[in-house]
Parts: C-alpha cells; structure tokens; sequence
C-alpha cells in the first residue's frame, strides 16, 4: 500500500474513532439516562440513531456558519440592513439542521414501510428495487449514494415546482421567499406545515427506492450544505457549464427574485435543489446573469408575511385558508 494512502486510512480511521466514541458518550451521558427518567426506555434504539444526527446536524451549522459567514462578507451581494430579518432564519436553521423534523419524518415512517414490504412479501409479492434492475450501479456504496442521491434530486426538483404552482401549497411555501435580505440562513425559513409535507414526500419515496437510512442522512447533510451555499449572499457563479451541474447563488437567487422567480406561466424558474441539469431539461431555467433583489411582489403594496417566527407561522394558516 501506497504510504500517503496508508496515513489517509489512519486518520479516515483516527476520525471516524473519535467521533464514534463522542457520539457513545453523548448518548450514554445524556440521552439515555433522559429516556430512563421519562419512562421512553423503548425509544432507545431510535434515539442512538437520532443522537448522531444531532452531531450531524451540530457539526454542520458550525462549520456552515464560519467558512458562508466569510464568503457573504468576501462578496456580498448587498449590505445588510436589518439583523432582526435574519435573526429569524436562524431559528428555523437550528430546528432543521439538528434533526427535529426532516429526519425524524424518515424514520417515523421507516416502521410503516418495512411493515408494509413485510407484508406484501407475505402475499407472494416481492417489491422491485431499483438495485435489482441495475445491479452494477450498486456494486460500490459510493455509487449507490450517487444514484439515490440523484433520484432524491429528481423528487425534490417536482416537489419544488409543486410547492409554486399548487395554490395551497403555495400559500404556505411564499414564507420562504418573503425573505428580502436572503442569507445562507434563509435556506430552512419554511412553514413547519410545508416542511411536513415536503420531508414526508421525500421520505417516503427514499424509503420505497430503498434508501439505507445511514445514506439518507448523509445525503440530507450534503443537500442541505449546498443548498445554503446557494441562498447565501454571496456574489458567486459557477459559469454557463458549472450551472448546468451544481446550483450556484447566482443560479438559485434567479429563483427567490420578485416578479421572476415565482410568477409568470409556470409560476417561476430554476427550482432545482442541486443539480440544474432538471431545469435545462424541463424548459424552467433562467439565464439571466444578474443578481436581482428578492421577495414577493405584493410586499412592496404592504402584504404582510411576519416578522417574529409564530407570526409567519400563523400568517402562513390564514393564507392557507384564504383569509390573509
């Protein structure tokens, strides 16, 4: 073996032991004797799992927040004029990133899935996995990851587009581009109804393709780590060839741009999470090279989306029921 090769394995190996045994302690120090106490002792096994996306999800916004915060003050494209908009995004930020719902929707529904491919089986019917088709783009777990990876991009890319173009859906999603002053933060700024119906989607197809739950969280980590990248407010493009293959800032603010990004005859454009090539394929890019201001149009006749999380929370409701 090859000695650069060699000390790569002893540190990849240094690495993962060490994490392992922060995630044991957290979990033996803390979570364990709470569940104990609380009489949950048959959440147990879940809650391991959860513990690691926690750190996941801890580790992640730190390392977010300090190489983005230095970007956005590296190229910013506009100065910021109100913290307070921004306070609120960090809110939503926490709840997501360290795991309270997208990946709890996942694992929530892993019991009913299993439980419904257990029984299927029982009735003579084996359900077709994607590997079983195409068995030579699963013989290695970083092709497998590349390809579930890219179907999950797929889903997400129709799931963004129906969140604009259902009018319910709609109604609960416009909190996300209410933002005028986009961040790196701005990334999680959703309506918790909209998130339930966007993870649940997701995690349901994840789980009927046959997702390990061990990718599915890596995959939810690298997503969401570009999809800050393309909210920050940072003056950045990957080029005409680059944005056909990773969503840029320049790329996805296209999309979040007052009057642009969510109107007109499909009610928007460039909604691919990660990769663009959907929007190319599916006639919903914008070239445009600009970097435009955002938000939603009738902000600027006064419409109110809230400021304080429970006020765009329950703003949110009323739009749903057609009242606000």
């Amino acid at each position: 073996m090859d000695p650069l090769e060699n000390l790569v394995l002893q540190v990849a190996g240094a690495l993962w032991a060490a994490w392992a045994t922060l995630h044991a302690t957290l979990f033996e120090s803390v979570v364990q004797p709470a569940l104990f106490r609380l009489g949950l002792t048959s959440w147990i096994e879940m809650a391991f799992d959860w513990t690691e996306v926690f750190l996941v999800g801890a580790v992640e916004i730190v390392v977010l927040a300090l190489v983005l915060t230095a970007l956005e003050k590296w190229r910013p494209v506009e100065a910021r004029k109100d913290s307070r908009a921004v306070r609120v995004d960090i809110i939503y930020t926490l709840l997501v990133r360290l795991g309270i719902l997208p990946l709890a929707i996942f694992f929530m529904l892993l019991p009913l899935v299993d439980g419904i491919d257990g029984w299927l089986r029982m009735q003579g019917y084996i359900p077709p996995k994607i590997e079983d088709a195409f068995p030579a783009l699963f013989a290695h777990p970083m092709a497998s990851f590349l390809v579930y990876l890219v179907i999950l991009d797929f889903v997400m890319y129709w799931i963004h587009r129906a969140q604009h173009q259902l009018g319910f859906w709609w109604a609960l999603h416009a909190l996300h581009h209410s933002q005028r002053e986009m961040t790196f933060w701005t990334d999680d700024r959703n309506h918790l109804l909209d998130m339930v119906f966007t993870d649940a989607a997701l995690a349901f197809v994840a789980l009927a393709v046959g997702v390990p739950p061990g990718q599915f969280v890596l995959m939810v980590a690298l997503s969401r780590a570009v999809e800050s990248l393309a909210h920050a407010n940072v003056r950045m493009s990957f080029g005409r060839v680059g944005e056909w293959i990773l969503v840029s800032p320049r790329f996805h603010r296209v999309h979040h741009a007052i009057g642009l990004g969510h109107e007109g005859e499909r009610l928007g454009c460039n909604f691919a999470v990660l990769f663009p090539v959907w929007d190319h394929l599916f006639g919903s890019a914008n070239p445009i090279r600009e970097y435009p201001p955002t938000g939603i149009r009738d902000q600027l006749a006064g419409r109110d989306y809230g400021e304080g999380f429970w006020r765009q929370q329950w703003l949110g409701l009323k739009r749903l029921a057609g009242r606000a």
